[in-house]
């Protein structure tokens, strides 16, 4: 299986930028396709965005579409997501996660079998 760390969330002003950054390890990066969801409190956790397993394919939820972009570099084992123009209601904690063999981009929180700790975004107005 594979092992996955986010890392770079922190508090921006609304207007700002945060680029979050997820490291995995223990298997073959380029075997899964990766996602971001977000939660926020007292909220279902919801996709975000993922990229398929070659970076060829992104995909977006609509109300970051636009503003967040998800990328990944195989040789690194990392996936980014650079976040521009945060709004309050992006603020949550945001999880990386990897579906293994997946073909294009996966969006359903159960299409994917690993997830990180996540990583805490907040964003004042």
């Amino acid at each position: 299986q594979v092992q996955v760390v986010e890392s770079g969330g922190g508090l921006a002003q609304a207007g700002g930028s945060l680029r979050l950054s997820c490291v995995a390890s223990g298997r073959t990066f380029s075997n899964y396709a990766m996602g971001w969801f977000r939660q926020a409190p007292g909220k279902e956790r919801e996709f975000v965005a993922a990229i398929s397993r070659s970076g060829g394919s992104t995909s977006y939820a609509d109300s970051v579409k636009g503003r967040f972009t998800i990328s990944r570099d195989n040789a690194k084992n990392t996936v980014y997501l650079q976040m521009n123009s945060l709004q309050p209601e992006d603020a949550g904690v945001y999880y990386c996660a990897g579906s293994r063999w997946a073909m294009g981009v996966p969006s359903a929180r159960a299409e994917y079998s690993y997830w990180g700790q996540g990583t805490q975004v907040t964003v004042s107005s």
